[in-house]
């Protein structure tokens, strides 16, 4: 059954503004603290969310399409991508805390440069594991290289926490972070659903996600055909065999993205809400009220 929801969270107008613009204040911010490196204002932010289900999320193939577009000659603006994964998180990172801390949670301006302008040991996590050593995100990052080398347009942080806004490090929830994305990619390879997806269309953000998913063959089903970015989501063909198809497609979807005009972004995100809206609980209920009658009727028959 599809499943809708309700957005009476998703905030509107000059709040939803201000929330944006302190959501990307905090992540480029962050970021700031953890690879001593500025961010420009049009850096692209990418996400990802949900359980640490490693490949049935599609966290492997995100990984290996963000190594393909650090690896792009093309590629002519930085993306800064976020993997919200709650792990086997110890805590906070001490040293990115007072850092942070230091300078008054800023991030490039007004801070001290002689502090800042240094990368952490790690610049790839925010939070410390009690496994990490054997943590299936960072061991990937290694093998492949992602590493946040000061040169790589690409960087990678792995947020391995439950964002409730107390985390000791963004202090902001996940629906406080969301609004402040600018694509949101969730390449499943099996999900019944997917609430992370509709969520983030919700919050104005265009999303990439699979026809492994139900919503992305949802999605196809609105349109009669494959989704693009241009629609607001954009649904990737996915199966056992097309791994290295998939991996580009991901990677092509991002760095044409990155090439949008302002007004084209503007347009992508109308179009991601206005797909939410047709995902509204009063749209969908009827599947419910069907699939119960069918149930009642075979009990009694």
């Amino acid at each position: 059954l599809v499943n809708g929801f309700e957005d009476d969270f998703v905030p509107k107008g000059a709040v939803f503004t201000a929330k944006r613009k302190e959501a990307r204040r905090v992540m480029l911010g962050v970021a700031y603290q953890l690879l001593g490196q500025k961010f420009a204002d049009d850096t692209i932010i990418v996400s990802t969310g949900g359980r640490y289900e490693f490949r049935n999320k599609g966290i492997d193939i995100l990984l290996e399409s963000l190594k393909r577009l650090a690896d792009e000659p093309s590629l002519d603006r930085d993306v800064l991508a976020f993997i919200n994964v709650p792990a086997w998180v110890k805590g906070p990172r001490k040293d990115l805390q007072d850092k942070w801390k230091a300078n008054g949670n800023q991030s490039e301006d007004n801070c001290q440069l002689s502090v800042v302008n240094s990368q952490l040991d790690t610049p790839v996590i925010t939070h410390e594991l009690y496994n990490m050593d054997d943590d299936k995100v960072l061991s990937m990052m290694r093998a492949i290289g992602l590493n946040n080398r000061p040169e790589s347009r690409v960087k990678v942080i792995f947020v391995p926490c439950y964002l409730n806004g107390d985390d000791g490090i963004f202090n902001l929830p996940y629906y406080d972070l969301l609004p402040g994305d600018d694509l949101a990619i969730y390449p499943s390879y099996y999900e019944p659903w997917g609430y992370t997806p509709l969520e983030s269309v919700a919050f104005h953000v265009p999303t990439i996600t699979t026809d492994l998913a139900g919503f992305g063959l949802w999605v196809n089903s609105l349109k009669g055909e494959y989704s693009q970015l241009e629609d607001g989501v954009k649904v990737i063909h996915r199966t056992d065999s097309n791994w290295n198809e998939a991996a580009d497609e991901i990677k092509n979807s991002i760095l044409s993205f990155t090439k949008m005009d302002t007004k084209l972004v503007t347009e992508l995100r109308r179009r991601a809400a206005a797909i939410s809206k047709k995902a509204l609980w009063d749209k969908f209920v009827k599947y419910y009220l069907e699939a119960y009658n069918i149930a009642l009727n075979k009990v009694n028959n």
